[in-house]
């Protein structure tokens, strides 16, 4: 048996996800019906995570295993990357496949993920999916401030999904910070080893209601002790979320 990785990115406004799911496409069923196909077997593939509905990634990764070497029959992980680039929808890139050890596994060998979130403080109508457009002030540098605190925490319970089937609520974050890209435009980049479901949105949310002044910096640290979603900020539109990258022990 060989475990490949592949390598991709998706624009995520079609899709129900990642994730199959029952009543809505996704990109995994995607790609597994177009690895199926290419390969002539049923593929299954394993992605390093979920992704909500709307959100984008600008590079994430899936595994497959290949129990008859049909990929080195076809001539290798390039020719294999070329021919699902062409099969696969518009919205979906590979951008390389590669051979790994079986011990490998696309979401339990991650050591860390990155998350953008983009915002826009003056309405562009080539911004809006992709970015969310803020019509009031904010203060990102307060906003900074509170962000320094998840650095400080370890369990982020506050800003997860209620009734989900997570075991436990802790994660690492190793950077959380508001920088601007220019002057209308700002991004919120959060690295951690782990994430749970709704948590980028959830915590950018709270973040932004610091920036408008209904949340203070003693309330915000409050609402992390409380690892109640009920006391945090409602969740921030999708489109304007990005999986930027996925770090391996390769």
């Amino acid at each position: 048996m060989q475990r490949y990785f592949i390598y991709l990115s998706f624009n995520g406004a079609r899709y129900h996800g990642w994730q199959i799911q029952p009543n809505g496409m996704s990109v995994q069923q995607k790609l597994q019906e177009a690895l199926s196909t290419i390969l002539r077997t049923d593929t299954e593939v394993t992605g390093a995570g979920r992704t909500d509905a709307g959100v984008h990634a600008a590079m994430t990764v899936a595994h497959f295993d290949d129990n008859n070497a049909n990929v080195v029959k076809m001539g290798g992980p390039n020719q294999l990357a070329y021919k699902l680039n062409r099969l696969l929808p518009y919205d979906i890139a590979i951008q390389r496949i590669v051979e790994v050890s079986e011990t490998m596994h696309a979401r339990f060998s991650a050591t860390a993920r990155t998350y953008y979130y983009f915002v826009h403080t003056r309405k562009d109508p080539f911004l809006g999916d992709r970015s969310c457009f803020i019509h009031y002030d904010l203060d990102f540098a307060l906003m900074n401030e509170a962000a320094a605190m998840l650095l400080e925490n370890d369990d982020f319970a506050a800003f997860c999904k209620t009734k989900t089937d997570v075991k436990t609520t802790i994660c690492q974050v190793t950077k959380a910070q508001w920088e601007q890209i220019d002057e209308h435009r700002w991004r919120f980049t959060i690295t951690a080893n782990r994430f749970l479901r709704n948590m980028v949105r959830a915590v950018v949310g709270t973040l932004v209601d610091v920036g408008r002044g209904r949340v203070s910096l003693q309330q915000f640290a409050d609402i992390l002790a409380s690892r109640r979603r009920t006391e945090a900020g409602e969740s921030m539109p999708p489109q304007a979320l990005f999986l930027q990258k996925i770090e391996y022990p390769l």
